[in-house]
């Protein structure tokens, strides 16, 4: 069955239950810290929080399919989603899947000629916006040959678009006449772009509902959970979390923001039982409970009981902090990329806590294989490229049959990142591929040596990249940025790297922010144009 029946199921068996909240901390009418009696009592009147029943959901999301079949929307269309996470972004990418078209989130960082080449590259016919965009859409208008609606959520449409919800308010909430089978094409992804400019991912229905079967199996969702989801809704990964809480009808948090408060105290106040994280936040919320900035001591914390991180290899370090501070809480991490639908390909499994540092095991419903240049299996513990089989892999990168061919090999996805196998079996990710450091013919696999850096107590997150060498061909760097309030000199991190084997220790020590995407990832790209400027291979070609 396509994903969208989950909906339809949740409406008719939960109708009046709560599907979906938002919560907006900016919008409260102080600044200072909640009180015990505001995390209980929300001022569900001033936009701070909203709310939506599963029954209004699923109208919603009907009112709008019904908008865009109305407006001549037809099955295969694109309708390309441009917003910051708020209530209404999975009613209106239901409501996109039930008008038979396919769904295409933009990244709500995405520039404007970022934005013209995605919905060109999508043949995106309508783009749904909000207020947050109206500067970078009006630079792009008349550079949409493509686009021919555009649909506006917010009070004040500019005027080369509609507004969405006062449009959809007059359409029918009942269910659309359109078939929609398994097979069907349902959304284009993109790449994160974090080493190119990005690709169009496409994926099935059979797709979608695999990547809800696959996290329920994982982490045991039942109807009573709720899933605090912080990270941007455009990517796979915040929202294929979120179907583990679709599939049983469980009530999902959509937080606006990321500060270490209003995650600790969002959580306390939704009583959040499953709380998805990325490493800077989970540092973050670990540093201000160091600091005093978090008191424990006033927060209902007792509903919380799974702390899982994705997105980026993890350091065991940070685990066994987090550990220290909530020992009563279950940990787990997964591994899984666009092209495989965000989560799940790859699972530590919250029963494999003695194996912290490793991604894990094939998921459920997957399978796993580290190989040589060849496309042969490596032997265990040999580094190899890590490729991954299962329900979720794409179907192609849209209209780019060359890079498609490169990375899907019968039903295997090759995914460019190179890992080992312990021999248990347990995976254990070393780098991107293209991220290998050649220094004097050593491979040097970046990972291992920012795992290791990060468990010095000053140094708050670090990316090592590759450097010129006219002697070595390339050395590593170790871009540093030092926790709040402290400061580190170059021979103290040095002297702390003399108990790593000493050819992978990082020639060079820089301190300056490390800048990551939304979805967690370091942005090495824009590190290399920093501190290198052009391509490593023009410099030794010199």
């Amino acid at each position: 069955m396509p994903i969208t029946d989950f909906l339809e199921n949740n409406a008719r068996k939960f109708g009046t239950d709560c599907a979906l909240v938002e919560v907006n901390p900016e919008m409260r009418n102080n600044a200072a810290p909640w009180s015990e009696a505001e995390l209980v009592e929300t001022d569900r009147h001033s936009g701070y929080r909203k709310t939506l029943s599963w029954a209004e959901f699923d109208a919603q999301a009907n009112r709008f399919a019904n908008l865009l079949i109305a407006h001549g929307v037809k099955k295969g269309d694109k309708v390309a989603i441009l917003l910051m996470n708020c209530i209404e972004w999975l009613p209106l990418y239901f409501g996109t899947l039930k008008a038979g078209a396919l769904a295409v989130p933009l990244n709500f960082r995405y520039a404007s000629d970022e934005i013209r080449y995605c919905l060109d590259l999508a043949d995106a016919s309508v783009l749904i916006f909000g207020t947050e965009f109206v500067t970078r859409v009006e630079a792009i208008q008349g550079e949409m040959p493509k686009v021919r609606l555009q649909f506006f959520l917010g009070d004040d449409a500019p005027p080369f678009a509609e507004n969405c919800l006062k449009l959809a308010e007059g359409k029918s909430a009942q269910k659309p006449n359109v078939p929609i089978d398994d097979e069907d094409d349902a959304a284009i992804y993109f790449s994160s772009g974090t080493t190119g400019f990005p690709k169009a991912i496409l994926h099935s229905h059979a797709g979608l509902i695999s990547a809800c079967v696959t996290e329920q199996a994982h982490h045991g969702q039942t109807k009573d959970d709720v899933f605090l989801c912080i990270p941007p809704l455009y990517h796979t990964g915040a929202k294929m979390h979120w179907f583990g809480s679709l599939i049983v009808g469980g009530r999902a948090v959509l937080l606006r923001g990321a500060t270490p408060q209003w995650i600790v105290e969002t959580a306390a106040s939704e009583k959040a039982s499953i709380v998805w994280l990325l490493v800077p936040w989970a540092q973050d919320i670990l540093d201000s409970i160091d600091s005093g900035d978090i008191d424990l001591a006033r927060l209902d914390l007792s509903a919380w009981r799974l702390m899982h991180i994705g997105a980026q290899p993890v350091p065991p370090s940070l685990v066994k902090r987090w550990q220290g501070v909530f020992p009563n809480h279950a940990y787990d991490t997964n591994y899984g990329l666009s092209e495989s639908l965000g989560p799940g390909a790859v699972h530590l499994g919250v029963e494999n806590v003695r194996k912290v540092g490793a991604i894990g095991v094939a998921g459920h419903g997957w399978e796993a294989r580290i190989v040589d240049e060849r496309g042969g299996d490596v032997t265990p513990g040999d580094v190899g490229e890590l490729a991954v089989k299962g329900p979720g892999v794409m179907r192609c990168y849209y209209k780019d049959e060359a890079a498609t061919a490169a990375v899907l090999r019968g039903d295997w996805l090759f995914t460019g990142d190179m890992a080992r196998q312990d021999d248990e079996g347990f995976i254990y990710l070393v780098d991107r591929k293209k991220d290998v450091i050649i220094t004097g013919g050593e491979n040097l696999y970046p990972v291992q040596i920012e795992d290791f850096l990060r468990a010095h107590p000053k140094i708050k997150d670090v990316a090592v990249i590759g450097l010129p060498d006219h002697r070595l061909g390339e050395i590593a760097a170790a871009i540093i940025e030092i926790k709040p309030g402290m400061s580190a000199t170059e021979g103290e991190i040095m002297e702390f790297c003399a108990a790593m084997p000493r050819y992978k220790r990082p020639r060079r020590i820089v301190f300056d922010l490390v800048p990551r995407n939304p979805t967690g990832k370091i942005e090495k790209p824009r590190l290399r144009k920093k501190y290198v400027g052009e391509s490593l291979v023009e410099q030794q070609m010199r």
